[in-house]
């Protein structure tokens, strides 16, 4: 066992302390920090070529991945592992003690003066933790992965292939860091004939329940998807409110059938999703005006463990359908009561449920318009290209918002599709010679580790959080996926991700990561016994039994 505590702990505070918060310009501040320092270890100074430091691609923001290797000299072997980890962090804004966020030192210090929740209290008064931006979500588990980069640099007789290490940006907006990445993996697969054998990511792990004893180490991991739905409905000036539908109170509908449904839990080795939630629920009217909206768009946060894009499409046809049904169901049933209420007579209801994905209404505005339409959709494309502050959220549904336009029947719908990212699962059951060889690693790695440390250490087959492991592996098929490419409005102008590049590398992957609580929120904190002594050393384990 490494006795690194005090060194890993050095190195996660001299991280923090660098701002980098995703797209504010600190990420290249960091990744330049990193570079410099890994460039100073002698080894690195003997091999400079070793140590790369790599612009993004298709980005627009200037950030860098910085990208390292240790040729193992023990025996010949081209099997290389991965460790992996980013280097950004969410911002400060939620913090009461914002000026010192980023000094771990100072800001424990000063919470001992504030009014704070028992259990931070607890874990303050322990002495146990740490606290600040980026202490758990992940400079500590970057540290841990510095530590073992500068180990094998002064011990390369110890491995028998190659240790890499991958510090990527942007893991907390788009992913551009570990995308990038992928072309100089494939290049250094090719030039130098590296066996990509596994990786090991090292972002946060945190309790699952109230009183969870345990520390998770998770083997693959959940992939995320941003289902959207473009919702029209029929505009009326608010006078006559029945005239028309508001597709506001469809998509009322629409939020309360697909929010926290548990059939739409998705379960796969004995594990289960969280269902999905809304993140976004608003109208498309641009001012105030007593005219009812003409359309709503909404999306939502959907995990997936074994289903596809493609499959997830279908579920939720189906469920906006239900959710259309009983939307036009309540309208009929109050429009009644309120001519029964008013003496006014009723007016036949002749609108259906309709709901159709992007994919399928553009085919169809192709076969009814032809050229015109694909044209216009193009200089349309451009034309909102310009506008640099619509995020591919917002992008994709003025592109569904404009094709509508070209819809010769115009009766309320609901246009389902994506318009974001989409981080693929990662299911990892053994069913590769890499995949078997990696989870026999693991299982000795904690075997060997738990006996020095108090608390049950328990693998999981996926990580519950969006990471960067999404992009190192695909389960899904080439089928599944394109649903993806097919149904975002933005793909190929506004957002591109070249999952072949992916499928080219096709790593397993593991998470071995700090623990602590509170990511991503003012009382961040992550447990110094498991970070620094454990973390380092299980990683190190599978390291040994994978190349040592």
């Amino acid at each position: 066992m490494f006795d690194c505590r005090e060194e890993v702990l050095a190195l996660t505070k001299q991280l923090v302390r660098i701002e980098s918060i995703v797209n504010e310009g600190g990420e290249k501040v960091v990744s330049q920090a990193i570079h410099t320092l890994i460039s100073s270890y002698p080894y690195f100074q003997e091999h400079t070529d070793n140590v790369i430091y790599q612009p993004t691609e298709d980005d627009d923001q200037e950030r860098y991945n910085v990208i390292a290797f240790v040729k193992g000299t023990k025996s010949p072997s081209n099997k290389t592992v991965i460790l992996m980890g980013h280097v950004d962090t969410v911002g400060i804004d939620d913090f009461q003690l914002k000026e010192y966020a980023l000094d771990p030192d100072a800001l424990a210090q000063a919470l001992h003066n504030e009014e704070l929740p028992p259990a931070v209290r607890a874990d303050l008064e322990s002495g146990e933790y740490e606290f600040g931006r980026g202490v758990l979500d992940m400079k500590s588990g970057v540290s841990s992965h510095l530590y073992l980069l500068k180990y094998y640099s002064e011990h390369p007789d110890e491995l028998e292939g190659n240790l890499l290490v991958v510090f990527e940006c942007d893991e907390e907006d788009g992913s551009h860091g570990i995308i990038s990445s992928l072309t100089e993996l494939k290049n250094l697969r090719e030039t130098l004939g590296f066996e990509y054998v596994a990786a090991i990511n090292a972002d946060f792990v945190s309790p699952r329940y109230n009183g969870d004893p345990n520390r998770y180490i998770y083997k693959g991991t959940v992939g995320k998807l941003l289902p959207s739905f473009f919702i029209t409905g029929s505009e009326t000036h608010v006078g006559s409110c029945f005239e028309g539908i508001d597709p506001n109170f469809i998509a009322a509908h629409l939020t309360r059938q697909i929010s926290y449904n548990p059939a739409l839990c998705n379960e796969a080795l004995g594990e289960t999703t969280v269902p999905p939630v809304s993140l976004k629920q608003m109208d498309l009217k641009p001012t105030y005006t007593v005219q009812t909206a003409l359309s709503a768009y909404v999306y939502f946060n959907f995990f997936i463990h074994s289903w596809s894009p493609k499959e997830v499409l279908e579920l939720l046809k189906v469920e906006a359908s239900t959710a259309f049904a009983t939307a036009l169901h309540e309208f009929k049933k109050h429009y009644q009561a309120f001519t029964q209420a008013s003496g006014e007579p009723m007016n036949e209801i002749l609108w259906e449920p309709r709901v159709m994905t992007y994919e399928e209404m553009d085919e169809h505005l192709v076969d009814e318009h032809g050229e015109a339409y694909i044209q216009h959709m193009d200089e349309f494309k451009g034309q909102l290209m310009l506008q640099t502050e619509l995020d591919t959220r917002m992008f994709a549904a003025r592109v569904v918002e404009e094709a509508w336009k070209w819809m010769p029947n115009k009766n309320p719908a609901i246009i389902v599709f994506y318009s974001s990212l989409y981080s693929p699962r990662i299911e990892l059951s053994g069913k590769t010679d890499n995949e078997r060889t990696l989870l026999d690693a693991l299982d000795i790695a904690v075997e060997n580790v738990q006996p020095h440390y108090q608390h049950p250490i328990v693998t999981k087959n996926f990580f519950p959080y969006i990471s960067d492991m999404s992009f190192v592996a695909l389960s899904d098929d080439e089928v599944g996926i394109s649903a993806v490419s097919a149904n975002n409005p933005g793909w190929g102008t506004k957002h591109y991700v070249n999952y072949q590049a992916i499928r080219d590398i096709n790593v397993p992957v593991i998470n071995i990561g700090p623990y602590g609580h509170d990511a991503h929120k003012q009382y961040e904190r992550m447990e110094r016994s498991f970070t620094l002594d454990i973390v380092p050393n299980l990683t190190n384990q599978v390291i040994k039994e994978l190349i040592g």
